[in-house]
């Protein structure tokens, strides 16, 4: 066994007194890395770049005046690509805010969209995903049409985050999609075509794992039900460079980063578990489980009730950056935070997580990184964000 030991100290308001100490621990046994990560990490902070978005619901024809916005990339020269699958546009702004350019209608034609589920630039172009039309459409930061890639086509509800590209290098995408025998895949592009990459996509443990919370089926009276236990642990999985997978049980903050089935290296960080108090189990009870059982009270469900865990999971999602960074975000009873490592595994820093909208996904670049959200009038918003570090 080889061991390395880093030790980082921090100082606070202005004073050379060290308040607390990371400490990152790196151990090789059987061949598998292990980086362990201990301490209070150091702080960061997002200060708010910009904003799009309308102000109120008399806006009308603004080019921020998104319908419903489905995926965000930084494209070159700081510019901000805006996908709105409702308008069936793609929206460009700069970082100063300005509207560049929109592009982009509804129909099956070049240039045109059915679906505008994703999008992500690649080298010199943009890709977007359009599962409908069943293909990845490319196109110049001008919004020129360069041609298209063809994918199997297929039809879903609504929009949900994980049928999406992944960026995980600044020349390498990763896209949902089926393989041969119907399992979930990941599938690999760069700019010039498929990367060759394919890896095993997002599923759940085979096997029931320590803290997993049995959901509620319920069947009967013509209805049928599947209702996840509050605060129950769940398994995340991301893609990374080079044909690598991210994935974690979240009843644990363990992140193992596999190829081909065998395991590189393991991600630890050493929290204290939070419990879940009596007023948290009442606001997080199934609203959707108790209409159900108001609207079917003859059907038959199993179990009758969720179990309450003993301890809170740690880790809610992960997401690998273009830069190698990974991203983990933390549940804390004080608030989220999102945690972000090195390609080694060491901890780098942590910043208060910011809300976005449900079925989308933080995206990542460099020291910026933008979320979005929706307001209390349900109207979207996009919000770019900078990573500095605290004083």
């Amino acid at each position: 066994m080889l061991t390395a030991s880093l030790t980082a100290g921090c100082a606070q308001n202005g004073t050379d007194a060290e308040t607390s100490t990371l400490t990152t621990t790196l151990d090789t046994i059987a061949g598998v890395i292990h980086v362990t990560n201990a301490g209070t990490a150091p702080e960061w902070r997002l200060v708010p770049v910009t904003s799009f978005g309308p102000a109120t619901l008399t806006d009308q024809d603004a080019p921020d005046e998104f319908g419903r916005v489905s995926a965000v990339a930084f494209g070159p020269g700081e510019t901000v690509f805006i996908a709105d699958e409702h308008n069936s546009e793609v929206r460009v702004f700069g970082l100063d805010g300005a509207h560049r350019r929109t592009f982009g209608r509804e129909g099956e034609g070049p240039g045109e969209f059915r679906s505008l589920y994703s999008l992500a630039w690649v080298g010199d172009r943009l890709l977007t995903l359009d599962p409908r039309l069943g293909r990845i459409g490319e196109f110049s930061a001008e919004g020129e049409w360069l041609g298209q890639r063809r994918t199997v086509m297929a039809g879903f509800s609504g929009s949900p985050a994980f049928i999406r590209f992944y960026p995980v290098g600044m020349n390498e995408v990763f896209r949902f999609a089926y393989g041969r025998e119907r399992e979930v895949v990941w599938v690999g592009h760069h700019g010039g075509g498929d990367t060759g990459d394919t890896v095993p996509g997002p599923r759940n443990p085979v096997a029931p794992s320590p803290g997993a919370i049995r959901p509620i089926l319920c069947e009967g009276e013509g209805a049928f039900g599947f209702f996840g236990a509050p605060f129950a642990p769940k398994s995340v999985q991301h893609p990374g460079s080079g044909g690598v997978v991210y994935s974690a049980w979240g009843y644990f903050y363990r992140i193992a980063v596999t190829a081909a089935g065998d395991t590189l290296r393991i991600i630890e960080r050493t929290l204290p578990a939070e419990p879940v108090s009596d007023k948290e189990w009442a606001d997080g009870s199934s609203e959707e489980y108790d209409l159900f059982r108001e609207r079917f009270p003859n059907a038959s469900c199993n179990p009758r009730t969720f179990t309450r865990p003993d301890r809170k999971p740690f880790v809610e999602e992960i997401f690998v950056a273009p830069d190698g960074k990974l991203w983990v975000e933390v549940i804390r009873s004080a608030g989220n935070l999102w945690e972000f490592f090195d390609a080694e595994g060491r901890l780098l820093g942590s910043v208060p997580a910011v809300p976005y909208k449900e079925r989308t996904v933080p995206v990542f670049r460099g020291e910026y990184l933008a979320t979005i959200r929706q307001d209390n009038l349900d109207l979207d918003h996009v919000d770019v964000w900078r990573l500095e570090r605290a004083n």
